[in-house]
């Protein structure tokens, strides 16, 4: 069967295929079709019920386009990697926030949009919108510091917060401080980077580097929240499985005024010296039936990276589990 599928405004032909066509394959493996690009649209050659699935996956990344976004080869891989698994709450249609955009829409001179990806991802965002304390737990790739960070970005944007601090503890995995060149801030930087790295991929660099000198935004270790008092402000801890109990009680008990706080780790991944108690974990059973608080848990179907590593976290649990019994 045969279905040419034309589009309003060919002009978003090149968001929907994405770069060198890497989306039309990716389509074109995950449903078992042939996807021809023609000058009236796009021909789509297979099963009518493949070409009915096509038809409203490509409807869908349209929409999106519209919105001038072009949808990333890990946004659709992870988008088909979970489309049979909860077609209504999963789907791009669905994953909208408030306002009927689809996702968050995080107004900078980039015009980035960042959106759940999954049912995990949308509850994690609601989680923030509704909470004034989250905590987010789960593997690596599962979103948990890039969504904070675009949603610190959005309430900045919105005059919700007055400024962004970001933060996470210098644990030291295998490698002394003391040993590494520079002065404190160039021996910090290694450890801030993933924080610095999910910003600039949001923001443009000039517009960070005022940010940056004007404190609005600031990034520092947890040793510098000592003492403060954070009102009206968007607060990011970052690897807290790093932290201890008493470092996490300090932290958490910074939160001022107008203030949101999200607190990210995966408990699975701790640097922690043997025999220290996971401060994370303590936390969250103690203050998780605290209203206001609320506990975000994000498993391996909510890993956007490169589909294998769904199968080696899913493989190290496996492992694991087999152990303990």
């Amino acid at each position: 069967m045969q279905k040419l599928l034309a589009l309003e405004d060919f002009s978003r032909l090149s968001y929907i295929c994405g770069t060198e066509d890497s989306n039309i394959k990716s389509l074109q493996s995950f449903l078992g079709i042939t996807i021809d690009i023609k000058p009236n649209g796009l021909l789509l050659n297979g099963s009518k019920e493949k070409i009915a699935k096509a038809s409203k996956i490509i409807s869908k990344m349209d929409d999106l386009a519209k919105e001038g976004v072009s949808l990333s080869q890990e946004d659709l891989a992870s988008y088909l990697n979970n489309y049979n698994k909860d077609k209504d709450s999963n789907s791009l249609a669905k994953a909208k926030s408030k306002d009927g955009e689809p996702g968050i829409r995080v107004s900078s001179l980039k015009k980035k949009l960042v959106f759940p990806k999954t049912p995990g991802q949308k509850k994690y965002i609601e989680a923030i919108q509704k909470n004034d304390i989250v905590f987010s737990t789960g593997p690596a790739g599962t979103g948990k510091t890039y969504l904070a960070m675009a949603m610190a970005i959005n309430f900045l944007l919105q005059k919700s917060v007055r400024r962004i601090i970001l933060t996470r503890p210098a644990m030291e995995a295998g490698e002394s401080l003391g040993f590494l060149p520079g002065d404190i801030h160039e021996k910090l930087s290694p450890y801030l980077r993933p924080l610095y790295d999910a910003l600039y991929d949001m923001m443009d660099a000039d517009v960070i580097e005022d940010n940056l000198e004007t404190g609005v935004i600031e990034i520092a270790p947890l040793a510098y929240m000592r003492g403060r008092t954070l009102n009206n402000a968007f607060v990011i801890l970052d690897e807290a499985q790093n932290c201890t109990a008493e470092q996490l009680r300090m932290f958490l008990t910074r939160l001022g005024f107008d203030s949101k706080a999200v607190i990210t780790g995966d408990t699975t991944q701790s640097d922690l010296p043997g025999g220290t108690p996971a401060g994370l974990i303590e936390a969250i059973d103690i203050l998780s039936k605290i209203k206001g608080i609320k506990l975000n848990s994000l498993g391996k179907k909510d890993v956007i990276r490169h589909p294998l590593i769904q199968k080696i976290i899913h493989a190290y649990e496996s492992h694991y589990s087999k152990k303990r019994n």
